[in-house]
This record gives C-alpha cells, structure tokens and sequence, in this order.
C-alpha cells in the first residue's frame, strides 16, 4: 500500500532547479532508501516530504506530494501536523542539552499528548522503541549529551517516535557513527518498519542494500530509478545506474 505518492515535483532554490520532474511512489511499513552522490537532490527531495525545505528562503516546490492522498502542497496544509505525522532524524546527533527524559518528552508535551504517569510511560514506549531503554533507565535525568554518538543518534529517533509519526525521514543517520554504532541503529531500522514508514537517504551503497526494500538514485536532481533494492543491485534497469552502483560513475 502506498503512503506518500509524489507527482512531477519540481524544487527550486531561487531560480536554480534542484529536483527535476521527480515522481515516486513510497510503500507504507517498508523502508526507501535514497542514493547518488553529493549535490544530487536527494536531501532536498527528503526535506521536501515534510516540507522543511519551507524554512529555507527563495525556495518553491511544484507538481504535488500526496500522503494518505492528500496534497501536503495544497493551499491551507497544516505544516505543524505534518511534521507531526512525518518526523525527521538528521545527519548528525543533535539533542537537546537537557535530560535525557526532557529530550524524548519534549515533543508530547508540547503538543499536549500526554502528562504526568502518561507522559512517562509514553517516554519508556519511545525509548524502548529506539533500543534504548534498557541503557538509560536508570538516567533520565542525567544529561542527553553525556550519551554516546550512538546513543545519541538512538535519542533522536526516540524523540521522533514519541509523537507518533506515520513516516520517519532519516538523512544519513549514520554518517557520524563509527561501524558498531551503524550497526544498532541499522538494526532499529528494520524493527522500526514494522509501525513505521521510513524513508532514508545515505551514501553507502551497502547500508541501501541491507537495511532498504526500495531504492531511488538521484543523480544531477533527476531521480534516474526507482525500484525494488535487490533489482536495483542485481539487475538496473538503467545504465547509469549500474555505472553508479559498480564504481564506474559518481
């Protein structure tokens, strides 16, 4: 079943197009993953599924971006539930400098979710569902940024779940971890699809290939395939993305 479908958009920064009749389809409870190499849109293509590109000036997008079949582009869109339904986990770790229990609460009780035994249960659930819970139970209080990168980086997809998304967007989450780091956060991807939708974008080829179950490759803010991931490796569709994908190009 499709979560978001995406229609000829087009995103422009000033008069610079970075996205180029772009149109995908992305399955709901399976992870996509986004590759090419640098500058080639497809960050810009992930901001623009929660509309976080809006933060940057001199910037419009055309065409539409459908989730749950409606347009997230339609006049009226109510950008702060959107951003509620669809959450985002960014490329470096970036906590709050407060407790670790403030980090993960935060969301909910900005939002009016939950309070008091509530919130803390709501808190427990999200770091359990970030496979953290058992590492930081006895420290909520103590601070976020005396966590581990990796651990930090798991803080962050706790926050993001606290509020209850329908879609996780995830660039590069782990591009500052080292290889036993990637390796848990790797694992929390695939036990995450399962109440989620997630979308990541990272330049290893490798983690495409094990964590995703549809890849696109952008290359010069043109999505050249869009597949699923064990055709993309074993059988591309199209040249370039073969040259890509065995070292040839990018």
């Amino acid at each position: 079943m499709e979560k978001i479908v995406v229609n000829h958009l087009n995103f422009y920064y000033g008069d610079h197009i970075a996205l180029a009749d772009t149109s995908m389809s992305i399955a709901e409870h399976r992870v996509t993953a986004l590759i090419g190499p640098s500058g080639c849109g497809k960050s810009t293509f992930l901001r623009c599924l929660n509309r976080m590109n809006d933060t940057i000036r001199n910037t419009r997008a055309e065409g539409e971006i459908l989730l749950d079949g409606v347009n997230i582009y339609a006049p009226g869109s109510d950008v702060v539930t959107l951003r509620q339904r669809v959450g985002m986990v960014f490329q470096r770790p970036n906590p709050f400098p407060q407790s670790i229990f403030n980090n993960v609460s935060f969301g909910p009780r900005m939002l009016g979710l939950a309070k008091g035994s509530a919130l803390d249960d709501m808190v427990e659930q999200s770091l359990r569902g970030a496979a953290l819970w058992d590492k930081v139970k006895d420290k909520l209080h103590q601070d976020a940024l005396h966590l581990s990168l990796g651990q930090q980086q798991r803080l962050c997809i706790a926050r993001a779940i606290a509020v209850k998304p329908e879609v996780i967007l995830m660039d590069e989450p782990c591009s500052a971890l080292d290889p036993i780091a990637t390796g848990h956060v790797e694992e929390l991807i695939e036990s995450l699809q399962e109440h989620y939708t997630i979308v990541i974008v990272t330049h290893s080829m490798h983690q495409a290939a094990r964590v995703s179950n549809f890849t696109g490759f952008f290359w010069l803010g043109k999505l050249v395939e869009f597949d699923a991931t064990e055709k993309i490796f074993s059988r591309p569709g199209q040249k370039q993305t073969e040259d890509y994908i065995t070292g040839r190009a990018g």
